[in-house]
């Protein structure tokens, strides 16, 4: 079959999103092609695309010479001044088009009702699509492109238009690209379908009931697949985290095993490029809070909270703030905000400096509770740039979350959890410089945390993070200090080297309180990873018990390295083998399944032991 249409390396970039990425598609002679997809993603977009409509930014579509290419649109093309007889056939006279089966087919399923001498003008917005419809398919073409054909059309009309298209053309000739959400239709029209989701276009054989069983089953091996990962993942992991000092004597092919398996997890931060939400411009000066005491005078004498503390502020900085509720953290915020005034020492801003504090509280949004979701951010601006695109209210609410349903809710009416990320995105879209985080997770479950920490890996200005919550402070800041009796002490260890502190000190806890009232105190003492961290000092193994296990170990890991070489081998015997040889391939694809068995029940056992020698 002759190649009709082709699209290779089709990139194409509106100012809110990237429709298409690198896609390559082709049409051939005898292509019956539906086009299916989430409303926005580009099914319309990409049959402009294909048949010439528009350009592309990047990547060509070229046409095979002397092919002949016709489109409906959705918009209406047709003259007004012109008559229904003119718009359908032309100026082709009435004894040759009447002549012609195919074109009183045609005029005969579509416009039979409507006068022939009437004013495209005087027709309804039905009537006009359907003498649209009537002059596309009474012309010759060899692709043709149907972008919701079936809007206006009865199930008579719909059914005629099947019938015709199927018998337009010869079975290997002609081709025919449609996006229609009527799914019987694609189902008797269409012998593939494309799915355009992603950026980008898969395609599945068959028409719609087709594509959703090859769908349903590409999703439930991509489940499998995924679940298979994970686990590999937890093993490799817990490998890794045997320790760097060991890692060398460990076996070559476990250490390339574990990087091949995330080497494609992209980082969870790109440090270089961190610019995708406006903020105001930042100077070289931040905050310099240098040899700063505060106290503080009370009924019971002066309270000394912070003692010769210096902190050079950086531009982009990331910083998390660990310590104990009382140990001073409010009052450091205060003094790079300007609340707290000190005691001795010396605190200097930058010119260019705009701060902005998510607060535990939530009294920003009490003046707009009764608002919609969407009035509240459109009133502060019509539009926002993100990544360098501008994009609406809307746009940006959705992106970060917000549901269509959501975006006509009064303020009041969200769950504790919406309103937080709303009182986030309202001081994000004040573009501050310099953002303050207190305790930021409140009122956040797993998935708002998720995409709220999405949110701040993309905030290019200076982070400062107070909080509890590990997990979120080595999530979105690069650097961990905390405030430990009166002391701000950098932390290159990070929330461990903390606890350690925290465990040490001479009162027990970090603040020099003590007992269970301290909350990270209690934590240090009776947690999970500090108890598995001493019992990880007493041996778990007799001396003739680890001798075994480390006999075991090394007959282990000869194993694998055999099996590992083994499997590489079978690999490249099948890609050498004949891709037609069916048998030969299900032989050699069986014994690779066996080896892979083996090599993961192998695995496991290199993993127990490894944790029983550690």
């Amino acid at each position: 079959m002759a190649h009709l249409i082709g699209g290779e390396n089709l990139h194409l970039e509106y100012p809110t999103k990237t429709v298409f990425d690198a896609v390559s598609i082709g049409i051939d002679q005898g292509d019956r092609i539906g086009i299916v997809g989430r409303n926005g993603d580009g099914k319309s977009t990409l049959m402009r695309l294909l048949a010439g409509r528009i350009d592309p930014d990047g990547g060509r579509v070229t046409v095979r010479s002397g092919t002949t290419v016709g489109m409906l649109d959705q918009a209406d093309t047709l003259d007004p001044n012109q008559t229904v007889g003119h718009a359908v056939v032309g100026d082709v006279p009435d004894h040759v088009w009447a002549s012609n089966a195919k074109v009183r087919d045609v005029i005969s399923g579509l416009v039979s009702d409507v006068d022939w001498d009437t004013d495209v003008s005087e027709l309804s917005g039905g009537q006009r699509r359907r003498v649209a419809l009537a002059s596309l398919l009474a012309q010759d073409w060899d692709v043709i492109f149907l972008d919701e054909p079936t809007n206006h059309l009865d199930v008579d009309g719909i059914t005629w238009l099947a019938k015709h298209l199927n018998n337009r053309w010869s079975k290997n000739s002609g081709a025919l690209v449609v996006v229609t959400h009527d799914r019987w239709f694609l189902d008797a029209v269409c012998t593939d379908t494309w799915e355009v989701h992603a950026r980008m276009v898969e395609p599945f054989e068959g028409g719609y009931a087709a594509y959703v069983l090859q769908r349903v089953e590409r999703d439930r091996q991509n489940a499998v697949v995924e679940q298979k990962r994970q686990n590999l993942m937890r093993k490799e992991l817990a490998w890794l985290r045997r320790g760097a000092p060991a890692r060398t004597s460990k076996p070559k092919f476990r250490i390339d095993a574990a990087n091949q398996l995330i080497s494609d997890v992209p980082p969870p931060r790109d440090s270089v490029s961190l610019s995708r939400m406006a903020v105001s411009r930042l100077g070289k000066d931040v905050v310099d809070i240098e040899d700063v005491s505060v106290s503080f005078e009370g009924a019971n004498g002066t309270t000394n909270v912070l003692k010769d503390v210096t902190w050079l502020i950086a531009p982009g900085e990331r910083t998390g703030i660990l310590g104990v509720n009382g140990a001073g953290k409010s009052t450091l915020l205060g003094l790079v905000t300007g609340a707290v005034s000190p005691t001795t020492g010396r605190v200097k801003r930058g010119k260019t400096v705009k701060i902005s504090t998510l607060t535990q509280q939530l009294a920003e949004l009490d003046d707009v509770a009764n608002d919609r979701v969407s009035d509240v951010v459109a009133s502060k601006k019509t539009s926002y740039v993100t990544e360098g695109k501008e994009m609406s209210p809307t746009q940006l609410l959705e992106r970060l979350g917000f549901t269509s349903a959501q975006l006509k809710t009064p303020v009041k009416d969200l769950s504790g959890g919406q309103k937080r990320r709303l009182q986030l995105l309202m001081i994000l879209l004040d573009e501050p410089n310099v953002l303050i985080l207190d305790e930021p997770s409140n009122d956040l479950d797993t998935d708002m945390l998720a995409a709220m920490e999405d949110l701040l890996d993309t905030w290019p200005g200076t982070l400062l993070v107070v909080s509890h919550d590990r997990y979120l402070l080595e999530r979105v800041t690069d650097q961990q200090y905390a405030v430990i009796n009166g002391q701000f002490r950098h932390l290159p260890g990070g929330v461990e080297e903390y606890l350690k502190l925290s465990a040490s000190s001479d009162s027990g806890s970090a603040a020099g309180s003590a007992g269970a009232s301290n909350p990270m105190a209690a934590s240090s003492s009776g947690s999970g990873a500090d108890a598995a961290a001493g019992s990880a000092l007493e041996p778990k193994l007799s001396g003739s018990e680890a001798r075994a296990a480390q006999k075991e170990l090394g007959a282990v890991e000869r194993k694998l390295q055999k099996l590992n070489k083994e499997a590489e081998a079978l690999d490249e015997t099948m890609a050498a083998a004949d891709p037609s040889d069916f048998e030969g391939l299900g032989k050699l694809s069986a014994k690779k399944s066996e080896l892979q068995e083996q090599m993961d029940e192998l695995e496991m056992r290199w993993l127990e032991l490894g944790e029983a020698l550690e």
